[in-house]
């Protein structure tokens, strides 16, 4: 891992830009910790310029309760090489919403199921690299999405053990039986009027998961219209499971 550039933000927290091989991220580090800091790997729906001032809060956010967090930039979102067939996929799905057509699962799997194995591979590489660091120690957590990307990494990473999971992206159904075997603690936020995303899909996933502990919080509002109040809701699920 390279850190190409770094800064002091006006809370102390310290924000430094790094690479891993081809894949950049982002390391936000509390401005005094005094042990090496929890984990929590923050993820996105791709674009980490556009993404920045909504990630850059999350990490204040969870800062201020002693959390590192990081984030990485998926395979063919920002400056990364862009794959034909993903965005012929990505295509398909916006002429379908826009039509108000019903998004046909080949689609979803066309876009979704690839980026899902390229993704993991490159989370799990970054994870060994940041618990490398003096500064970052377990456990380790996962909040975001792509939802998808989120299921698959609490099935294959024992090293993750709690998850805020934001279902607002399409999901596969061929995942479901993945979603079956997660058992750790699960917490999901689902937007109710969410329009990019399929309502009863995220109310049958939420369901078909495994764990002994989950909960979902359901807000009124659009895609971006998550209340305020579940950062501070967050924090307190992975204060009960990373510390």
């Amino acid at each position: 891992m390279q850190f190409t550039s770094e800064q002091r933000l006006d809370d102390g927290v310290l924000e430094r830009e790094f690479t891993l091989g081809e894949i950049p991220g982002i390391l936000w580090t509390p401005g005094s910790a005094s042990a090496p800091a929890p984990l929590i790997l923050v993820g996105h729906p791709g674009g980490l310029h556009m993404m920045y001032p909504r990630l850059v809060a999350r990490a204040r956010h969870a800062a201020a309760e002693g959390y590192a967090t990081a984030t990485i930039e998926l395979p063919g979102s920002g400056d990364r090489p862009r794959s034909a067939a993903a965005e012929q996929a990505r295509a398909d799905l916006r002429r379908a919403l826009q039509a108000g057509e019903p998004v046909d699962d080949e689609i979803v799997d066309r876009l979704v199921l690839p980026l899902v194995e390229k993704a993991v591979p490159e989370w799990r590489a970054v994870l060994d690299a940041l618990l490398s660091l003096p500064e970052i120690g377990g456990p380790v957590g996962y909040s975001g999405g792509v939802i998808a990307i989120g299921v698959r990494l609490a099935v294959v990473e024992p090293r993750i053990s709690a998850a805020l999971l934001f279902a607002g992206s399409f999901v596969p159904r061929t995942m479901f039986e993945e979603a079956r075997q997660v058992t750790i603690p699960l917490q999901v936020l689902l937007q109710w009027d969410d329009e990019g995303n399929d309502r009863q899909l995220a109310l049958d996933l939420f369901d078909a998961f495994g764990s002994k502990e989950k909960t979902l919080h359901a807000n009124m509002g659009g895609h971006t219209g998550v209340p305020q109040f579940e950062g501070d809701d967050g924090n307190r699920f992975f204060a009960r499971h990373l510390k």
